[in-house]
């Protein structure tokens, strides 16, 4: 059934009494809090109509309505503007950020940062060496016989190993083994590198056969070896302030939450510039089920390097949430570019 404005008004207002009150809400309250410019009895039929659709229930005889997972899907579904964030959340954001000193500082201060704006159980996925390239690759000489690799990547992952060579080398061999292998590697996504690094041993120089033998194997470690795939994750104890929305027990979603490869289903597929809301019964994981997942994609530029977002109860502020999310997403891909 297609719902007019007037019930779509009703249902907003519902809902967005419910997540700030947690308490059933009735047609009285609705009237006196909301602009809906009309009676009282108009608002209880069309709260029996969106009762009857499914889209509203009543907890228990003589309440007011909550909505469903079906109400809540729809009300995001319509939502005409996602709520802004302020100019001072905003520089809140920046400041906070841009102070990272590596990587691993970018994905841990995002991920505290999304727990703390949201209030939520934030996910931070690290950039994925699956998306990700070749920046540079430096060569830096220990000793005549020992070189250590420095193989940084365009979303700012930085790979440190030593290479042991066979026979001494010269200082001007190692910058032609740097050239050599840049000219080879720079560039190329990481689970495309095999080939390559097998081209630069095939087409080496006789005489540095050796020494790129030695390096190319420390290469396959670095850029193939490396292939697991991390999680960051904050604000768990947000889950304590919403222990009535989780049906009374929080130890399936605990539980699930240390589960990597889950956490990586929910929010490592993602999309360029989509926000994917799953609400309820909506997500696979059955443990999650009482949840909703606000997720997006992120990385510099058009290119998405990793997934990000929040997970909490299906009463949840989705405009503001949505909001905060996009918009931290928007800067750590900001940053990446930068780095």
């Amino acid at each position: 059934m297609d719902l007019d404005d007037r019930k779509l008004d009703v249902l907003r207002a519902i809902v967005e009494d419910y997540v700030a009150t947690q308490e059933p809400v009735g047609s009285k309250a609705l009237v006196e809090r909301h602009n809906l410019r009309v009676s009282p009895a108009t608002v209880r039929n069309d709260m029996a109509v969106l009762e009857e659709e499914g889209y509203i229930r009543q907890p228990h005889t003589s309440a007011g309505r909550v909505p469903t997972d079906r109400g809540y899907r729809l009300f995001v579904d319509r939502l005409s503007k996602v709520k802004p964030l302020s100019p001072a959340e905003r520089r809140a954001i920046e400041r906070f950020l841009i102070g990272a000193v590596d990587l691993d500082d970018v994905v841990h201060r995002t991920v505290r940062l999304l727990a703390q704006l949201t209030r939520q159980v934030a996910v931070v996925q690290y950039p994925s060496l699956s998306r990700s390239r070749v920046r540079h690759l430096e060569l830096v000489p220990i000793s005549t016989t020992r070189l250590m690799t420095v193989m940084i990547t365009d979303t700012g992952r930085v790979e440190q190993r030593l290479v042991d060579l066979p026979d001494p080398i010269s200082g001007d061999d190692v910058a032609e083994l740097r050239r050599i292998a840049n000219e080879k590697l720079g560039g190329c996504r990481l689970t495309d590198t095999p080939p390559a690094v097998q081209e630069l041993v095939d087409e080496s120089p006789q005489a540095m056969r050796s020494a790129m033998i030695a390096l190319s194997s420390v290469l396959l470690e670095t850029l193939v070896e490396r292939g697991e795939e991390r999680i960051a994750l904050a604000g768990t104890a947000n889950l304590a302030r919403g222990l009535l929305d989780y049906q009374g027990s929080l130890r399936p979603i605990l539980e699930a939450l240390e589960e990597e490869v889950v956490l990586l289903k929910l929010f490592g597929e993602v999309e360029p510039s989509i926000t994917r809301v799953r609400i309820g019964d909506e997500n696979e994981i059955e443990d999650f089920r009482v949840t909703s997942v606000v997720s997006t994609g992120y990385g510099p530029g058009a290119t998405v390097v990793g997934g990000m977002g929040v997970l909490g109860p299906t009463r949840m502020d989705y405009p503001g949430t949505i909001a905060t999310v996009r918009a931290v997403a928007r800067y750590v891909g900001d940053l990446l570019a930068q780095s």
